[in-house]
């Protein structure tokens, strides 16, 4: 490929000739065919059709400093150059309908002359590869009044070539995963790969997001920290409003988030906003979103697609413009099948949905957040606490053995954290304050449910009929099994609490097929165990 090929705007001021300065004056149209290392040989001048006379002149003029130079002079239909959809539309439509024959020829964009609206147009058509080739950049001369060619530089969009650059964004991509996880060394793959994919959309899109998971897996903090980041980012410029949607009960759920007007009902006595007005421009945390109301959750759909909605009471639409993120430990699509969450609403806010995980599945990030719970206990209580070693290998083995389940997640952490430290002396936390916790996380997780729920469970799953066959035997067994597998997320997780024992023992534990077989001789599959009740 030798031919080279310019596509460049008429300069209306720059490329104007004076009368008597013709020949000694910088015109970036003229100069760039000037340069004695850039042999042009096709320059499409676009100009706009006022300017036939000036773009005739250029196009001479070209010719005479560049004879090997074929002008093609295009007029570009446009009434006011500064209006960005009437420009960004006129180049788009001339691009679309050129053939630019790229095999022949190498592109070049001029972004020297036409005004600034024209060459972020040219910019932006040429990253999205509806123009051809690399940006060219011309500058005036710096010599004497002979020189009037100037120079120019070649900026190519590609940044996969530019290490430096490439590597600085790596850096700036780790440190915003780094801040969403609160500064945590996670090491947990699939905890980190999530935390990258909830970066990347943060930072790209402003749709609802939906955060799912067991109570206190971090959803609140994790939608604190995305808001912080956006707001970095000089994305959001309004308020973090969040609320626990499981304390929105009647009227009160309606006021609290769409506000009402005086006199809407018994005891408004004044104008309240409500929290959809005072997250505008910021981001609205609706946690547990499962509780809400039908009448809220349709109130809700038509704030996200309309961005209005009606205050009680109130006759005239109040709009506001936010982000949502809501949080849920429930199964949304079995509660739309159960008709207790809209259909709709439910696809408007599950477009990106990311599953946090339970403590007990990321048992391998514990130790990370021991240190980041004594750094927070630290801040709060102004006192340092450290564990000893001895003290930190004995928390550390319980903690990530399967006999702790951690039922409330992070909060069950947090807590035998604060605990320890607060009973710590002299900054220390020793043996014997693990041992204490262990024994009291022990207690407290033990709380096995009743027998009349195991009843329960069994006539639930099996039925009547079948349940009334089992021996005594059988139905404590059963019972107990039916509620493992209630409060696991896996048949594997299930698997390693009831057989947490035996499988020390074994080369190759397989507690999910041992389960499997079990459920299998009452007539159960995982499916069945799991979701036929509930404790």
């Amino acid at each position: 490929m030798d031919k080279i090929g310019i596509i460049g705007i008429l300069g209306t001021s720059l490329d104007r000739p004076t009368a008597v300065e013709r020949w000694h004056q910088w015109r970036p149209s003229v100069a760039i065919c000037q340069q004695d290392d850039l042999i042009v040989s096709t320059f499409l001048l676009l100009y706009p059709p006022t300017h036939q006379t000036l773009a005739d002149c250029v196009a001479h003029d070209i010719t005479l400093v560049s004879p090997e130079t074929q002008v093609e002079t295009i007029p570009l239909p446009l009434e006011n150059p500064w209006d960005f959809a009437e420009v960004y539309g006129a180049l788009f439509d001339w691009a679309r309908g050129t053939r630019f024959h790229q095999e022949e020829t190498e592109w070049l964009l001029h972004i020297t002359t036409g005004t600034h609206v024209q060459q972020i147009c040219l910019f932006l058509l040429n990253e999205a590869h509806y123009l051809p080739g690399k940006l060219l950049q011309s500058s005036p001369p710096r010599g004497g009044k002979d020189d009037v060619q100037g120079s120019y530089a070649l900026i190519d969009l590609d940044l996969s070539k530019y290490d430096q650059l490439a590597g600085r964004f790596q850096r700036e991509s780790l440190a915003s995963q780094d801040f969403l996880k609160s500064g945590i060394a996670t090491k947990n793959a699939a905890f980190n790969h999530l935390i990258e994919r909830i970066e990347t959309v943060v930072l790209r899109s402003t749709a609802p997001i939906l955060l799912t998971g067991p109570t206190g897996a971090g959803k609140s903090q994790l939608a604190q920290r995305i808001y912080q980041l956006r707001q970095q980012r000089c994305a959001l410029e309004g308020a973090f409003v969040e609320v626990n949607c499981a304390t929105l009960r009647g009227d009160t759920a309606m006021s609290t988030l769409f506000g009402h007007v005086k006199g809407a009902f018994t005891g408004a006595q004044r104008d309240r906003p409500g929290l959809l007005r005072e997250a505008h421009g910021g981001l609205l945390f609706l946690d547990e979103i499962g509780e809400l109301g039908l009448d809220e959750q349709a109130m809700l759909l038509r704030a996200l697609e309309e961005k209005v909605f009606l205050p009680m009471g109130g006759d005239r639409p109040v709009k506001s413009h936010f982000q949502l993120i809501a949080g849920t430990n429930h199964d949304l699509a079995a509660r739309v099948r159960e008709k207790a969450f809209r259909e709709d609403l439910f696809a408007r806010i599950n477009l990106w949905h990311f599953h946090l995980p339970s403590l007990s599945e990321r048992r391998e990030d514990i130790e990370p957040n021991v240190s980041y719970e004594l750094e927070r206990f630290a801040q709060a209580e102004n006192r340092q606490v450290r564990l000893n070693k001895e003290a930190r290998d004995r928390f550390l083995q319980f903690s990530q053995s399967p006999e702790a389940t951690w039922k409330a997640n992070f909060r069950d952490l947090n807590a035998a954290i604060t605990r320890m430290a607060t009973l710590a002396s002299r900054g220390r936390i020793t043996i014997a304050e693990v041992d204490e916790e262990i024994a009291r996380l022990r207690d407290a997780w033990q709380e096995a449910p009743s027998q009349n729920d195991h009843e329960r469970l069994i006539h639930e799953t099996l039925g009547p009929e079948a349940a009334s066959q089992l021996d005594p035997f059988d139905r404590v067994q059963l019972g107990y099994v039916l509620s493992v597998c209630q409060q696991s997320r896996s048949l594997s997780e299930a698997g390693r609490t009831l057989f947490a024992v035996s499988r020390q023992n074994r080369s190759r534990p397989n507690d999910a097929d041992r389960l499997r077989k079990y459920l299998a001789r009452h007539g159960l599959d995982w499916e069945k165990s799991r979701h036929q009740g509930s404790l």
